[in-house]
């Protein structure tokens, strides 16, 4: 069974997301509805962003490549 290299990426985009979160959560002085939702969508898009920011990084250190479908040293 093959992989997709981006994997690893996305898991740790996730990770990063709830770690993130986790520690806002930790560190808020009140938690309503409104500030876990405001929270909630933050962190998410911080995550997206991570992920997107360390996608471009690889690609740029030809680390991950271009399509980021085909796993590195294996033919097509």
């Amino acid at each position: 069974m093959t992989t997709k290299p981006t994997i690893a990426l996305k898991l740790g985009a996730i990770a990063f997301t709830l770690l993130w979160a986790g520690w806002m959560m930790l560190v808020s002085i009140t938690l309503d509805a409104a500030g876990i939702a405001i929270l909630t969508v933050c962190a998410a898009a911080a995550g997206y962003a991570w992920y997107r920011m360390m996608r471009w990084s690889l690609r740029r250190l030809s680390v991950l490549p271009e399509g980021g479908e085909a796993v590195p040293g294996e033919p097509s």
